[in-house]
């Protein structure tokens, strides 16, 4: 009898315990080393299935990086382990082999469903908000019932389809495709091709794409924001549950989170959609005449020509003949000075003015303190080339001045603008600078070197921005979630 009654409170035992540890509080530990976690200690690496996107993890130009990957590399730190990515799958990929084993964490843009089986959830590590964006030429959805009739898309699995499901009780008529074999990103691109009249998608996550697909508007908000969390298996104790939700409470608590939230996240109108339009349209129409040239001057400078290109195109959006009243020439505008200083002898051969340029912005680069680092060398070396050294060190003075670090990009961004107040240009020794313009170049830059990143991993990793082969998606599995009238 006694052994009948304990076998029956046994689940209801393991329930209590894994709800404390989502509520401990942080810094206290329960005594627990199941058999889950110890095997992670053992093997000293904790496995990792996610998901191949922006937003959660992708390979950049210095390795792997995505927001959700730069929690999970923490949470291994934190660990004192290695950290093993399997990207290869969906998000029902993801849970099925979180359910099975095969996963010790699902980390893949996961929304918080308390119905699915054989899983369990981590606390909240940031809300997400579903949104509908659409086609611009289509009439502008500004309610739900401006869905209806429209051809909608979302993500099997995702969460944004629990926002349809949840309006369909109040618009039966509702219906909508949905597919696991796609990502954000092709949604989007196809509400950009009008190939979709609208997606649902979380805020987030065009907002980190958005650039790239001009013609692709936000709409409104649906339904309420969901939880994003990582899964791990049910069947697994609670030891590695807690160390999760206690490494997420500690990075919550020293703005750790909010601070990786606002890096990959709390911007996106640098660029406006005309203005991303028109250079995807140059990217693809004139960039190709130079691109020979940009990756020569990359290998003889070392730059990634990418960003040769970006700088290019921001002096005279990759106009060969191009002048400014000023004098300055040719497509990477260099004056006469600077060409006979890095022995370019016509300014407005093409060639000869991008690897003018890449030479003199290695000049420049070279020219900075020892103590500036990557990426802030970079952006500095930019600023130079647009407003000059001279000024450059007046903006780092400055940042002295007001407590900050002169080596510190950020700072002297913040310094660059006050060059045009007398009340601080007075105090540095090349006076008056139009210092807000620097700031607004390597924005510029920056924005359009992202674009072309995009475009060139594009072509590597899914299809090429604006080329895209039609028949990859030709018979792609969108099943129509119908009307429930």
């Amino acid at each position: 009898m006694l052994d009948a009654l304990l076998r029956y409170m046994q689940p209801a035992a393991t329930a209590l315990v894994a709800l404390l540890a989502l509520l401990i509080p942080d810094g206290r530990t329960l005594p627990v080393r199941d058999a889950a976690l110890s095997e992670v200690f053992s093997r000293d690496f904790i496995q990792v299935f996610t998901r191949n996107t922006p937003s959660t993890y992708y390979e950049g130009r210095h390795g792997p990086t995505g927001f959700e990957y730069e929690l999970v590399r923490q949470f291994a730190e934190t660990l004192d382990v290695s950290l093993s990515i399997d990207s290869q799958g969906n998000i029902g990929d993801v849970l099925t082999a979180v359910r099975d084993g095969r996963a010790d964490l699902g980390v893949a843009t996961l929304a918080l469903d308390p119905a699915e089986p054989g899983v369990n959830y981590t606390r909240p590590i940031m809300s997400m908000q579903p949104i509908v964006i659409y086609h611009h030429g289509i009439t502008p959805p500004k309610a739900p019932e401006d869905l209806l009739g429209l051809d909608i898309a979302a993500l099997r699995g995702s969460g944004t389809g629990h926002a349809l499901r949840d309006l369909q009780t109040s618009l039966p008529e509702l219906t909508w495709q949905e597919t696991d074999e796609l990502e954000v990103t092709d949604l989007i691109e196809m509400v950009e091709k009008g190939e979709l009249d609208a997606a649902v998608v979380y805020a987030h996550q065009f907002k980190l794409n958005r650039l790239f697909f001009p013609d692709v508007e936000s709409g409104f908000p649906l339904g309420d924001p969901q939880s994003l969390v990582w899964a791990l298996p049910k069947n697994s104790g609670v030891a590695l549950l807690q160390a999760a939700n206690q490494f997420i409470a500690r990075l919550r608590e020293h703005g750790d989170l909010a601070d990786l939230i606002a890096r990959y996240f709390g911007h996106d109108n640098y660029l406006e959609y005309v203005g991303a339009s028109l250079f995807i349209r140059h990217a693809q129409n004139r960039l190709p005449r130079y691109e020979d040239a940009f990756k020569q001057a990359a290998r003889d400078s070392g730059f990634d020509w990418k960003l040769l290109a970006a700088l290019g195109y921001q002096e005279s959006h990759w106009k060969p003949r191009a002048t400014s009243p000023t004098g300055v020439r040719g497509l990477m505008m260099l004056t006469n000075a600077t060409a006979a200083e890095v022995g370019v002898s016509n300014r407005l051969d093409p060639e000869q003015s991008i690897e003018g340029g890449a030479i003199y912005l290695d000049h420049v680069k070279g020219r900075l303190q020892e103590e500036i680092t990557e990426p802030d060398r970079t952006w500095m070396a930019l600023a130079a080339y647009n407003v000059g050294l001279g000024h450059l060190y007046d903006a780092q003075k400055i940042a002295e001045m007001q407590g900050g670090d002169p080596y510190n990009w950020a700072d002297v961004r913040k310094a660059l603008p006050l060059l045009q107040k007398r009340q601080w240009y007075s105090k540095v020794h090349h006076g008056y600078a139009r210092g807000g313009e620097p700031v607004i170049y390597v924005r510029n830059i920056r924005r359009y070197y992202e674009i072309l990143n995009y475009v060139d991993r594009s072509r590597r990793q899914f299809h090429q921005l604006g080329e895209r082969d039609d028949s990859m998606l030709q018979g792609t599995p969108f099943d129509t979630v119908p009307p429930v009238l």
